[in-house]
């Protein structure tokens, strides 16, 4: 990507009307990347010290916990250095390099949700031929898919952004580059770019949701047929749970980039929820309902000395 501007960084404004709050924000923020770093950490350890979930489902948990590792730390770790008083200025490479991955561990993450949602109704609908579908190869193919798609689509919306030159004002409003923050500051008419990055934005994540709508239908209704009560009881709580960070991964996406009149201070807050809140979240989501989750947690904790030994 060619940089034709005289523009070679920008200035990070931070959340706008968070003036003087510094410290707080730097305490607060601070306490959410370590609690998403340890509990997605702490997943992975339980999954893979447990032979018995080395299944399709936590393996694609694994990849989950993976991306909430480095979702927020694509914009934390600079807003917790000017936070605690340092420089707000990021170079121009660091801009381009803060919309890309962001974007493209957010759409892995869409597309991954999709792909779990899948794994979830071939699970419930054809129990018989799970282990046949849902074989190792199929599920290396799905998760590579996740990515290289992600990867397709950042790389569309990064240089969708940056092939416009920016030549003037370089102080973005918000606390990290982003597409509607970076396209104010183009020194050129971005009318037509905005529709097109409107609709790619709006229409990858709505494709996957229809998919994900899809699938659950059908898990709905083979789950209604299901006589047993207790196994109906059973296949809504493996279910609620990616029900749950489906819906606190997309609400964020709806509310930033869909609204057709943007507020600066709403979209940061929900930016907030979607960076560092959701991915924190996450692992407790997939662990309180999930008993083989928690035993193997427990193990995790026990072998690290947090946890007493008659846990």
């Amino acid at each position: 990507m060619r940089n034709a501007s005289v523009v070679t960084e920008f200035i990070l404004l931070g959340i706008p009307h968070t003036e003087d709050l510094e410290a707080v924000l730097f305490v607060l923020f601070l306490t959410f990347y370590v609690f998403t770093l340890v509990g997605n950490l702490l997943i992975l350890l339980a999954i893979a010290s447990s032979a018995r979930l080395h299944t399709p489902m936590y393996f694609f948990l694994c990849e989950l916990s993976v991306c909430d590792i480095f979702f927020p730390s694509v914009s934390s770790p600079k807003m917790l250095f000017y936070l605690s008083g340092h420089s707000r200025a990021i170079s121009y490479a660091g801009c381009v390099s803060q919309l890309f991955f962001y974007h493209f561990l957010g759409c892995t993450e869409c597309f991954l949700y999709t792909v779990m949602a899948y794994d979830r109704f071939v699970a419930i609908c054809h129990p018989l031929r799970y282990q046949v579908i849902m074989s190792h190869r199929a599920c290396a193919l799905l998760a590579s898919g996740t990515s290289f798609f992600g990867c397709i689509q950042a790389t569309f919306l990064t240089t969708l952004t940056f092939q416009l030159p920016y030549c003037g004002p370089n102080e973005v409003d918000y606390f990290f580059c982003d597409i509607p923050v970076m396209l104010k500051l183009a020194c050129a008419d971005t009318a037509a770019l905005e529709v097109v990055g409107f609709v790619s934005v709006g229409l990858m994540p709505l494709s996957c949701f229809l998919l994900i709508l899809t699938s659950y239908s059908r898990i709905v209704y083979s789950i209604l047929h299901i006589r047993s009560s207790e196994g109906q009881r059973h296949a809504f709580s493996t279910c609620s749970a990616h029900l749950t960070a489906i819906l606190l991964f997309y609400m964020p996406v709806v509310l930033i980039y869909l609204r057709p009149t943007p507020s600066p201070w709403l979209d940061a807050m929900v930016q907030v929820l979607n960076n560092l809140v959701t991915p924190m979240l996450n692992p407790l989501i997939y662990s309180l309902r999930n008993k083989e989750v928690k035993s193997s947690l427990k193990k995790v904790l026990h072998q690290l000395g947090f946890l007493p030994e008659q846990l």
